[in-house]
């Protein structure tokens, strides 16, 4: 039951603070929005059981991804006078609440809405205790080739800022 009211609670407020994120002029208002709706998110990741999905969502989304794009708004100084919601807001609104609708039938209509609990699977069986270790077991023992190549990508395109960041010395 308290399941289900947070679910609700997550999703509508995400939807919400989607819509503002769209919606709203300022663009302050819409980061702190998308803020929101990340948040949110992960609070639907934590609902599902993946811990180490929604830590990541909001460490890289809501931290870095986030403070980085402030910081550009904060650098290209947009001072403007202009109404805080769009004019086609109402519009937006009313398709947005029949689509809403929709996706509601249709999930209501889904086999997501059984009875059953997701842990009654026969036949599933993991030898770690939470999804946290199976992604670090799988990353460093199937997949470790391409996450080591990743590295020496990211490596290279720290290097290459770098090497274009460095200022030329005048003569």
């Amino acid at each position: 039951m308290t399941q289900t009211i947070f679910f609700f609670y997550f999703s509508i407020v995400t939807v919400l603070s989607a819509i503002l994120t769209v919606a709203l002029r300022n663009p302050i208002q819409c980061t702190i929005s998308l803020l929101s709706a990340l948040l949110h998110v992960a609070g639907l990741f934590i609902l599902l059981h993946a811990e180490f999905i929604a830590a990541m969502q909001i460490i890289i989304y809501a931290g870095a991804i986030l403070v980085l794009y402030l910081f550009v708004l904060m650098l290209l100084n947009l001072k403007q006078d202009e109404t805080v919601v769009h004019q086609q807001f109402g519009f937006a609104l009313f398709f947005s609440a029949v689509l809403l609708g929709e996706i509601l039938l249709a999930l209501f209509q889904s086999p997501l809405f059984d009875k059953k609990s997701p842990s009654s699977v026969e036949g599933v069986s993991s030898p770690f205790t939470g999804n946290t270790e199976s992604i670090g077991f799988s990353l460093f023992t199937d997949y470790l080739l391409p996450f080591e190549m990743i590295g020496i990508l990211l490596l290279g395109g720290i290097v290459g800022a770098m090497v274009l960041a460095k200022q030329r010395p005048t003569r």
